[in-house]
């Protein structure tokens, strides 16, 4: 009501006019939405909330499980790397930094907290203070956490907010349902269990052993504070990332701890000022189950599957492979696998014996080295530290934070290690910039921001500070620890003190394998080992690619069998040949002729057989020479599943469009190489290999099942001749005493003994075998040990004999597929000399092979002898 005294000026009766109007349109619009709150939340319990069955039992999100071709689970795929602890062992400290920063009245509510919800209305939204807090509960935002929120991107902007609203009513609904399903500790259990922390950090004790590497029980406050803190935004408050602004959070954390009374303002003094801690740190390694290999390597096959459009669940969402609890079969046989894990590991460990002693007293990261190969391996050992979370974690304790300030000034430099070694080099070398700019390793933008640093008055500072980091990694490095590594025995590990270098020297010393075992006739995958020891050696060897050598041979010689029925039994002078440029399609610019790797040549004359066998490359190249292309090759290789189209980062064909294919120069994976050689085994068809059969969702639906992939790559007649070729290339090979199989193969040897290799194939099963260091130059020092005979061979045989006498599906009685009718190709070599005069049929001859020392193919004097008769 308007004042009637007459000492009030016209103004201000007017202004108290507009009062006294706006005061009781805010009654009414109060009396309003306390009608309209009920019949909001009416509405909203109508929509698709979580019942009170489903918050008894939350569905957290199910784990997604391999199986094997018995149906034995052989792991799992799971987002919750996690423990779970109850609440009585939870750690105090855990609990009390919880309740004093997330919810204060955690104990004084139902699930929503009105009292702060107007303290965030009255102090946030009206006076601006965003240092008041939230307003949600511990409750809400477990009921957030199980049932995640919608994505509100894509949403018109007008919609938007509506969406907000409607879903925090659904929040505070379900978070009273929540209050009336649990005690406030199951709640506090839950939640803590059900976070996300993380770095493959899921829950509380995975988060503590994570990042402080104890569990969460022995935590310390300040440790706790940190893991707390990080419930407001992981990401945001990521110790290994943001270390100023973890430790802030920290200490608000502290202080709010110290409001609640859990420590003392002495307490709260010591504490805030502790360092950030986090030596300790590191990832849990998530696959232990029975081939880790394999099912790492299958989750990013899965991945590739789930992201088609096709692949969607009825609401239009896509399928979670962590979350979704889904069904995934593989046609990996167990005792296949771990049969060739058994041989692996026993051949691997008497090789490294063999290693170890021809490499005592000798340094491989200097041994031999030219001035530019120690450049490269000292930086592979850079490469190694750098890596390394030891390196990360002292990044992380001492520069991290000097370094962010200079990211937030220069905007085009992020201060990682390379940026920082490029300003270290121009800083002494002028051109070093406009180098790296001709040969475009950088833009002209980023050019211009390093120029920019160099010329701050703080760049001596910066270069001062990053050296004495590089000093103190150094010395950290350099001085003896206590330590667990790799050893080959029992527990596969032994107890050892050494420098962290020399550990990282020490395991890089390990030899390494891939080992893949398929069956030819229908692709399936049947054993998986891409290491030596996945907790040690995490990398893959089964889809890297390594220079495969003498294994590419036999493609060159079934593309010469297959186009010219060529016979095995055709003769070849062992003699140096040239491909002259112009010649065929070679496209050369200057002749090619290689020798053999022996060094020298015989000048005898030997057939296909023992070409192939001996892996002659003269006999190669003579195959070549007459093919006059080398796209014949390529483009079998390509329908034997080796695609030939692939272009590496140089520019240049992954499949050489040279002649230098012929002697094995490409870059190949033991996963290719064992598809095509299952071609051979499969009677010149080639099926693709094989590693999922089905994965079904959780209601028994299948998502999806591979399409059949076959393609005749050879026909029959000339797939068989080389199949006979590689059965002769296992005459009289050692290892394979009490092996019973029909069985073929060929070894491989690249430059410098870098690579042993051996692809095996019986009727059933066809391996694929690759030996070698990671680091090239980790390796033999000469054929007797460096070839792939040695390397890789051993493992086959092992395999065999092992399966042979084991209860696996593989069958040692199965036989190579004979083609019906005549193969028009002569393979019986006493036949062929008679049939082409360069024998008498009286002469007797019970081998297949005319041996290459007959009389009748004495090496001459001479190339003009010969010629001459």
């Amino acid at each position: 009501m308007i004042s009637k005294d007459p000492a009030l000026t016209k103004a201000q009766k007017v202004r108290m006019d507009w009062q006294n109007r706006a005061i009781r349109r805010l009654w009414k619009l109060s009396f309003f939405a306390m009608a309209l709150i009920p019949l909001v939340l009416l509405l909203v319990s109508l929509q698709n909330l979580p019942t009170f069955d489903e918050l008894e039992n939350p569905k957290y999100s199910l784990a997604s499980e391999i199986y094997a071709s018995d149906g034995q689970v052989i792991d799992k795929y799971y987002i919750e790397n996690r423990v779970p602890v109850p609440y009585s062992e939870l750690s105090p400290y855990l609990v009390q930094a919880l309740i004093s920063t997330e919810d204060s009245r955690f104990y004084n509510h139902s699930g929503v907290d009105f009292e702060a919800l107007a303290r965030v209305v009255i102090k946030t939204a009206i006076l601006g203070d965003r240092s008041s807090g939230g307003g949600s509960t511990i409750s809400q935002q477990l009921a957030k956490l199980l049932y995640p929120r919608q994505d509100y991107d894509e949403m018109w902007s007008f919609v938007r907010p509506f969406a907000l609203v409607n879903t925090k009513l659904k929040e505070w609904i379900t978070a009273i349902k929540l209050e009336k399903s649990y005690t406030k500790e199951e709640i506090i259990e839950i939640y803590l269990n059900q976070f996300d922390f993380i770095n493959g950090a899921y829950g509380v004790q995975s988060a503590s052993e994570t990042y402080f590497g104890k569990p969460q029980k022995e935590l310390n406050i300040e440790e706790a504070a940190v893991l707390i803190g990080m419930l407001k935004n992981p990401s945001l408050y990521n110790p290994m990332r943001w270390r100023e602004r973890v430790e802030n959070r920290r200490t608000t954390v502290l202080m709010l701890m110290k409001e609640m009374g859990y420590i003392t303002q002495s307490n709260f003094d010591s504490l805030k000022v502790l360092p950030l801690d986090m030596s300790h740190f590191k990832r849990q390694t998530r696959f232990t189950g029975k081939a880790p290999y394999f099912t790492n390597e299958l989750s990013k096959e899965i991945k590739k599957i789930l992201d088609s459009p096709d692949i969607v669940k009825t609401d239009g969402t896509k399928y979670n492979l962590y979350k979704d609890g889904l069904k995934i079969y593989t046609p990996l046989d167990l005792v296949i696998q771990k049969t060739a894990e058994e041989a692996v590991y026993e051949h691997m460990a008497d090789l490294q014996k063999t290693f170890n002693q021809v490499w005592k007293g000798k340094d491989p990261w200097t041994y031999e080295a030219e001035n530019w190969q120690l450049d490269l391996r000292q930086a592979a050992l850079l490469y190694h530290i750098r890596n390394s979370d030891r390196y990360q974690n002292a990044r992380a304790r001492s520069i991290n934070k000097y370094l962010r300030s200079w990211q937030e000034e220069y905007k085009g430099v992020e201060f990682n290690d390379k940026d920082l070694d490029r300003l270290v080099s121009a800083s002494k070398d002028k051109k070093f910039l406009k180098n790296l700019l001709k040969r475009k390793y950088i833009t002209d933008d980023e050019m211009s921001s390093y120029e920019d640093v160099i010329d701050d008055s703080k760049f001596k500072t910066l270069l001062s500070n990053w050296s004495q980091f590089q000093a103190d990694v150094k010395k950290e490095f350099d001085t003896p620890i206590k330590m667990t590594v790799f050893d080959y025995n029992k527990s596969h590990e032994k107890d050892a003190t050494m420098t962290p270098l020399d550990s990282i020297k020490y395991h890089r010393m390990f030899l390494q394998a891939g080992v893949l075992a398929m069956d030819p006739r229908n692709g399936q995958i049947k054993a998986w080992v891409g290491g030596i020891d996945h907790k040690y050696f995490q990398y893959d060897h089964i889809r890297f690619n390594r220079q495969v050598g003498s294994t590419f041979k036999p493609f060159v010689y079934a593309t010469a069998v297959a186009l010219q029925y060529i016979s095995p039994c055709t003769q070849v002078v062992d003699k140096q040949y040239t491909i002259e440029p112009g010649e065929g399609n070679f496209q050369l610019k200057e002749p090619w002729n290689p020798g053999n790797s022996t060094g020298g040549f015989s000048w005898k004359k030997v057939s296909l057989y023992e070409g192939l066998s001996k892996s002659i490359n003269s006999v190669s190249v003579f195959l070549m020479k007459q093919l006059g292309d080398p796209e014949p090759v390529r483009g079998l290789v390509h329908n034997m599943g080796i695609d030939s189209t692939i272009v590496r980062s140089d520019g240049q064909y992954r499949l050489p469009k040279q002649p230098s294919i012929c002697l094995g120069s490409a870059d190949l994976s033991v996963f290719e190489m064992t598809g095509a050689y299952a071609t051979f085994a499969n009677n010149g068809i080639y099926r693709k290999p094989i590693i999922i059969t089905k994965i079904v969702d959780r209601d028994g639906k299948v998502i999806y099942e591979p399409k059949r992939e076959d393609n005749r790559a050879l026909p029959p007649t000339s797939n068989y001749v080389m199949v006979d070729m590689l059965k002769y290339n296992m005459r009289g090979a050692g290892g394979f005493s009490g092996v019973k199989s029909e069985m073929g193969g060929k070894t491989g040897t690249t430059n410098d003994y870098v690579d042993g290799w051996f692809m095996g194939i019986t009727p059933s099963l066809v391996v694929g075998t690759w030996v070698g260091g990671d680091d090239k130059w980790v390796r033999f020092q000469s054929l007797t040990n460096g070839q792939g005979s040695v390397m890789a061979r051993p493992i086959f045989a092992k395999l065999l004999y092992k399966l042979e006498r084991s209860t696996s599906s593989y069958d040692p009685s199965a036989s190579f597929v004979v083609p019906k009718g005549e193969l028009g190709i002569e393979t019986d070599c006493y036949k062929y000399m008679v049939e082409h005069g360069l024998m008498l049929p009286e002469e007797p001859s019970d081998s297949t092979l005319i041996p290459s020392d007959s009389t009748l193919l004495l090496k001459p004097e001479n190339e003009e002898e010969f010629f001459n008769g």
